[in-house]
């Protein structure tokens, strides 16, 4: 699974998505009795995402817990590390997501586990499958395993994405301060002059070096 993240960052692939639907690919074949993976996130406004679907039904299934604001994925999310569901139609703890999801997908068989928590974003990896029952000690065993090897493969993502971020907003800034350097013949003024734009507007160094750039090309 590593191999497939550092693969990408080999070859200049970072789109999280693509990568996480690639590692949850794998996932699948690892878990006793998975049809379908994908990662339930919950950000800071309560706002649900799905990412890495393997199946569509994946993605209906997080449609259901949204349209109820229950269901087993969230509440690994929120509240325990691993929930398994047996029998969509027979659980009785999320009867609102339970109908929904009976109404929009065949999947029977639910198994999540929490990736992490923080101040601003929670997340479950989760599998499901159609039939009811298919999910063992062995795939909950498997689930836990992948579900930290998973969490390895986003941190992984997520730096380097961090990291390009950060180098294109190092480029950008160098460009604007070689503008205004230009402009009003100030050399180690330059950033001082983007620090103060930036403190009197509240906004990133980043975000005022491109529009200073921005107008410069504009300018020409």
């Amino acid at each position: 699974m590593l191999d497939l993240i550092e693969g990408r960052q080999q070859h200049g692939q970072d789109d999280l998505e693509s990568a996480l639907k690639q590692v949850n690919d794998a996932n699948v074949e690892m878990v006793p009795g998975a049809r379908g993976a994908g990662i339930t996130m919950l950000d800071a406004s309560g706002s649900i995402m799905t990412l890495g679907a393997t199946r569509d039904e994946v993605r209906r299934l997080d449609d259901a817990q949204r349209a109820t604001g229950e269901g087993p994925c969230l509440s690994a999310a929120w509240e325990q590390h691993t929930l398994h569901i047996e029998n969509l139609a027979t659980e009785q703890r999320w009867p609102r997501f339970c109908e929904a999801a009976l109404d929009r997908t065949p999947v029977r068989s639910v198994l999540s586990f929490r990736l992490f928590a923080d101040k601003n974003t929670l997340a479950a990896l989760n599998f499901q499958a159609p039939l009811p029952g298919v999910f063992d000690q062995d795939s909950i065993e498997a689930g836990l395993l992948v579900a930290a090897h998973t969490m390895v493969a986003w941190n992984l993502v997520s730096r380097e994405r961090q990291f390009r971020s950060a180098l294109a907003s190092r480029d950008v800034i160098g460009q604007a301060k070689g503008i205004l350097m230009e402009r009003f013949d100030i050399n180690a003024a330059a950033f001082e002059l983007l620090k103060r734009l930036s403190q009197d507007t509240n906004t990133r160094i980043s975000v005022i070096a491109e529009k200073v750039v921005g107008a410069d090309n504009r300018v020409d």
